[in-house]
């Protein structure tokens, strides 16, 4: 059965227990990274799953909380013995920017190194990412400083589905991408340009019709996670759950 695995649940600034907000989605034959924290292969380490495995990335909008561990993590594999194809898949902004960043790194000289395929995602509503026989996965924009895609994911096998607003403000494109999923994972840094507060993901939790809520990329700055639960309640009568580094979410 697939499950999401929260490899950080902080916003831009992390601490020493709380990485950057970023997951893996773990199946039978795929480990997908859904964006990529500070330290890659650590946290892998750390929830059990070896760097080896990781097959795909998708890459949700070019700003350093997202995508800083990336180069770290095509180097390491590659160090540790990679040969295998990896696959990475986000909007034409970010791909050409980490391209850009790599080549800096000089890449394109790293001996045998292995191949990385870049897929360049549409930019409409629930445009396809990538579909198998166990997952398949649709992107959205939302709405947030650069261009950036949320996610839904859907098991095949179980008829679940999990979607995730990536960084953004409320919006209808959000609402449409978890229509009636089983878990929303949504940010809840604070009521600001390009973000949203717990309250507001609460009412898109309940625009979407979704069956539970899960706070993501808030502030581990102060205690204040009871605080953003109860603000979530206050709009959404659904079970809401405020997200923790190395929470499971089975698909």
């Amino acid at each position: 059965m697939p499950e999401i695995i929260i490899l950080g649940t902080s916003s831009a600034i992390p601490d020493a227990v709380h990485d950057n907000t970023h997951m893996a989605i773990v199946g039978e034959k795929r480990v997908i990274l859904v964006d990529c924290g500070n330290n890659p292969l650590v946290r892998l380490n750390q929830a059990g799953i070896e760097v080896k495995s990781v097959t795909d990335m998708i890459l949700t909008h070019f700003h350093p909380d997202h995508v800083s561990g990336t180069p770290s993590l095509l180097m390491n594999s590659w160090l540790l013995g990679r040969r295998e194809e990896m696959r990475l898949y986000g909007l034409s902004h970010t791909l050409d920017r980490l391209e850009a960043l790599m080549g800096f790194y000089g890449w394109e000289n790293w001996s045998d190194f292995f191949p990385v395929r870049m897929n360049r995602l549409a930019e409409g509503e629930r445009a396809p990412v990538l579909e198998d026989e166990e997952l398949r996965i649709l992107s959205s924009p939302v709405c947030h400083l650069v261009p950036t895609i949320g996610l839904r994911v859907e098991a095949v096998a179980s008829g679940r589905v999990a979607a995730y607003s990536c960084d953004t403000e409320p919006c209808q494109a959000v609402v449409a991408l978890a229509r009636g999923a089983d878990v929303l994972l949504h940010e809840a840094t604070g009521a600001m340009q390009g973000h949203s507060s717990a309250r507001q993901a609460g009412e898109v939790a309940l625009a979407a019709g979704v069956k539970a809520l899960v706070l993501i990329h808030y502030s581990h700055q102060d205690e204040q996670g009871k605080a953003l639960v109860e603000q979530a309640q206050a709009a959404f009568d659904g079970p809401v759950s405020l997200g923790r580094d190395f929470m499971t979410i089975e698909l």
